[in-house]
């Protein structure tokens, strides 16, 4: 009670006196950019990359387009320059203390003001901050920002350190977004770029920066502390669950990974879409996955409104990582940084140090592959429990202490039997390892974090990126926007495990392969979330692969890359609805016996439509073109005689509806 009272006597105080004091300039505008090897400049948007730069300027072509990507990667291998012309007027001149804060950096810059170096970064994460007092004069000034190429230097850093060798990708060196250097659903465009907002801080006592963070800390003290983790010793092994004042709470969600490549490009609307989708489906919880970004305020800000609880990440992924004394120190500014920044959220329940560093470590052959043995192994294993076990659980202690920490996700492999009864899961015997849906019957842990299965982004999406002549499965287009190890050929295995013949695959033209890929996963996440809720209380989560896309791919992913839901999203809304009875299919699609439907729509007033069909249907698809309709509900089955209602979001000429079932689908595919 003290502490709450000192907070709200501090607040009066700052809000009253203080505030009106202090100066802000915002110096978002009138920059300019260009490559160092040229005099030419540019127009530049802050916030913003130097790949949406070029693309707003024209410099170069949509980089998302046919195989683009490849043609465009002299930009990582290139240094940038960014400049800006700003006014220092009498009041902010007179100021005691005038900061420049640069609230991301991405990710090597140095930064001049008046041609006098002033700053010179390293961390994508952080705000950073100089004081340019002493070099500022009265009307107009000078900021000058050098970027150099994350990749080279990452490399030459890695060059340096040999014999020493950091599994897997030199990536590991930069505290920047490890997504950009390329996953198995993402580009390569790792980028550079004043990211985020640039501002003067202008003040005589405490900054703005310190009385903002107050108002937060006020925030935090205020915060209801009702959700903990559980993990306790149990007669299965050890248990990982959440729980409400005590209740027990089941988290239906998925993992979230950033909304666009380049992260600057999002926007608040962006986000409540996404959010908005995330909640309609039912979902309570999405965990920010460690190879991504801290998401912006907005991103929590919505989540908290929302009531999305949050599995927070550190932004560490697929990789072991330095631990000398510089990059802790710059881990640990980063921590202190966006712990403090996020911490009065809500909607956050869990920090996490990294994702599938310890599985990876323990299970994936890198000791043999990077030929780490001896005292080169024991170094780096001590390294990464210096940096997760000790040195981060330390940290987020000391910024925060009001939530669990633990090191790493998942606990233990899926091909370890100790991950079915303890700690959270990550189970990829689903599509890596090639087996049936069906073995969640068996293998199902305490609280699966990951799972997933592929599909092709809608027809709609598709054609955006892709020239005509191009679209068919084995183009360079499609296979440039496959980013999985032999990922159609695994998509492959399952369609013709579960819905259609091999010698009818052979022939199968795009348009159907993409609706019988999304018919899969739909098909697959509904029965396996189905049998994780039904292994409650053994099991008390389940976060499926992935909520959404960073680029037009095929991926894990249930709404794409234009935020338009996939048929899986409908079959996961259905799934996690609190009145989902948990049934599970007994017969495979393969075995289905599918007679031609008859169906038809009757438009009952402006936004809900009557569909029935003479016999059963399955995943009947509505359209308008090659775009889903936006509505409660599509990719559905029919029962024969039986009357079907669903509400349209947006009101459609009925005479454009498309109407199509899997009898459709496999019908124009069967052998000759």
């Amino acid at each position: 009670m003290l502490v709450k009272t000192y907070f709200f006597c501090l607040s009066l105080f700052f809000s009253s006196f203080l505030f009106a004091q202090n100066i802000e300039v915002n110096l978002n505008k009138n920059w300019q950019f260009k490559s160092t090897n040229t005099d030419i400049w540019h127009p530049a948007i802050v916030p913003g990359s130097v790949h949406t730069n070029l693309i707003k300027s024209k410099q170069i072509e949509n980089p998302f387009y046919a195989d683009n990507e490849k043609k465009l990667q002299w930009i990582d291998t290139s240094n940038w320059e960014y400049n800006c012309q700003f006014n220092i007027d009498k009041a902010v001149f007179n100021k005691k203390n005038i900061d420049l804060v640069f609230d991301g950096l991405d990710t090597y810059a140095f930064v001049y003001v008046n041609d006098e170096l002033l700053l010179t970064t390293n961390n994508m994460f952080v705000q950073w901050v100089c004081n340019i007092k002493s070099v500022v004069k009265l009307g107009t000034n000078n900021i000058r920002v050098v970027f150099n190429a994350s990749k080279k230097i990452t490399d030459n850093i890695a060059k340096a350190n040999l014999p020493n060798v950091y599994p897997d990708n030199n990536r590991v060196y930069a505290r920047k977004a490890q997504y950009q250097f390329g996953w198995d659903w993402g580009p390569v465009f790792i980028g550079a770029g004043i990211w985020k907002k640039v501002w003067i801080d202008a003040y005589d006592d405490v900054s703005n920066r310190e009385k903002k963070q107050i108002q937060k800390d006020i925030l935090n003290a205020n915060r209801k502390l009702d959700i903990k983790l559980i993990q306790e010793k149990d007669s299965i092994g050890r248990s990982f669950y959440f729980e409400k004042n005590g209740v027990p709470i089941y988290m239906k969600g998925a993992n979230w990974i950033p909304a666009s490549i380049f992260p600057d490009a999002v926007t608040r609307k962006d986000y409540r879409e996404l959010l908005i989708k995330a909640k309609e489906a039912n979902m309570n919880m999405l965990r920010v996955w460690g190879g991504g970004i801290y998401e912006s305020d907005d991103f929590y800000d919505l989540c908290d409104s929302l009531c999305i609880y949050i599995w927070q990440d550190f932004m560490f992924a697929g990789g072991m990582y330095p631990a000398d004394a510089a990059f802790l120190q710059n881990v640990k500014s980063e921590v202190k940084y966006q712990v403090e920044r996020l911490r009065h959220h809500p909607s956050i329940v869990l920090w996490c140090g990294n994702n599938e560093i310890e599985e990876a470590w323990k299970n994936w052959g890198w000791q043999n592959q990077y030929n780490l043995h001896g005292d080169d192994s024991t170094r780096i294993w001590h390294e990464y429990e210096t940096l997760f076990k000790d040195s981060l659980e330390a940290w987020t202690n000391e910024f925060d202490g009001t939530r669990p920490y633990v090191s790493t996700s998942p606990m233990h492999g899926w091909g370890r039997k100790e991950s079915y009864t303890e700690g959270d899961s990550h189970f990829w015997g689903l599509w890596w390892g090639l087996m049936d849906w069906e073995v969640f019957k068996e293998k199902t842990g305490r609280f699966v974090s990951e799972y997933g299965m592929q599909s092709m982004s809608n027809y709609n999406t598709i054609k955006n990126y892709t020239p005509e002549n191009e679209r068919h499965l084995n183009s360079k287009t499609t296979l440039s926007h496959q980013k999985a190890n032999e990922g159609f050929k695994k998509l492959n295995h399952y369609l013709t495990r579960y819905f259609i013949d091999s010698n009818q695959l052979k022939s199968i033209k795009l348009k159907d392969y993409v609706y019988l890929s999304q018919c899969l996963q739909a098909y697959i996440l509904r029965n396996a979330i189905a049998i994780h809720r039904s292994k409650s209380p053994k099991n008390m989560g389940t976060l499926l692969w992935q909520l959404n896309d960073c680029w037009p791919v095929t991926s894990w992913s249930i709404l794409d890359a234009s935020k338009t839901p996939k048929a899986s999203w409908y079959g996961v809304k259905n799934a996690y609805a609190e009145n989902a009875t948990n049934q599970i299919d007994t017969i495979i699609p393969k075995d289905w016996k599918l007679l031609k439907p008859n169906i038809k729509i009757v438009q009952m007033d402006k936004t809900h439509l009557s569909i029935t069909s003479n016999v059963d249907a399955k995943f009947v698809y509505l359209s308008v073109g090659d775009n889903p309709i936006n509505a409660s509900d599509n990719y559905f089955d029919l029962d024969g005689n039986k009357n079907k209602i669903i509400e349209l979001n947006k009101i459609e000429n009925m005479a454009n509806i498309q109407i199509r079932s899997l009898y459709d689908a496999l019908k124009n595919n069967q052998s000759k």
